[in-house]
């Protein structure tokens, strides 16, 4: 019986990949377009000058957007645009699992984590922003009527498609922006199909968030203010808005 043969010792044959020109010449209209915007930003901004708003930073994003054919290329957009205006923005720190993922996917950047609402609310109390789950055990959400001096700022995701996760405070405050949505608090004991019924009675268009601790953060369309007079014939005797945040 013949033996085997031995196997070759010469490897095969590396084949050299093909460069896709397409993707190539894509990626090098990427890196020049970020080059320019990274060029015409300084390094840091003159003290006299006046920084933008959330709102006015909403308009703005909004603009940008414009040029967006689909949902898809405005998400991927609106991660873009906050990856760039990080750097200039007040410091963050993420309270709760859902707060680290939204801020990472919105802003890109490795945020400070807190355990404990309070810790981010006093970060956001020092000039700070604080991303806070809205899946918490108590409702510190609640604790925004007795703070008039904190705000929501942003609901994220901020999606016009889907229910935010985490909300943004800060002691900024954010006007309207043509497209917002508002966050009120009520201690009203209704169920939710009635208490969405009181409000429509009332002239506003609203749907139970989350609920804990005796009280509801309730999400109303639009940009409804605090003075608001239809808010005082809602139901609910401890009650509040807490801030608004744009959508996209």
């Amino acid at each position: 019986m013949p033996l085997p043969e031995p196997p070759s010792a010469e490897p095969p044959l590396l084949v050299e990949p093909e460069l896709n020109p397409a993707e190539a010449e894509r990626n090098r209209a990427l890196a020049e377009a970020l080059g320019t915007i990274l060029a015409a930003q300084p390094d840091a901004e003159p003290s006299d000058v006046t920084k933008p708003t959330p709102d006015a930073d909403a308009l703005a994003l909004r603009a940008f957007l414009a040029a967006a054919p689909g949902h898809r290329q405005s998400v991927l957009l609106r991660a873009v645009w906050g990856r760039l205006s990080a750097p200039s923005a007040p410091p963050l720190v993420a309270c709760g699992p859902a707060s680290q993922q939204v801020a990472a996917d919105r802003f890109g950047l490795p945020v400070r984590a807190v355990a404990d609402p309070d810790a981010a609310l006093s970060e956001a109390l020092s000039g700070g922003r604080a991303i806070i789950d809205l899946d918490m055990p108590k409702p510190w959400w609640g604790r925004l009527l007795a703070r008039p001096e904190l705000r929501i700022i942003a609901a994220l995701p901020d999606d016009a498609l889907g229910l935010p996760r985490a909300l943004m405070v800060s002691k900024e405050t954010s006007g309207p922006t043509g497209d917002d949505r508002t966050f009120w608090i009520t201690d009203s004991a209704l169920p939710q199909a009635r208490l969405t019924a009181a409000l429509a009675e009332v002239g506003l268009s609203g749907h139970l968030l989350v609920a804990a601790g005796g009280l509801k953060l309730v999400v109303l369309a639009g940009y409804v203010q605090a003075q608001d007079g239809r808010l005082s014939a809602a139901p609910g005797a401890l009650k509040g808005v807490i801030g608004a945040a744009p959508v996209y």
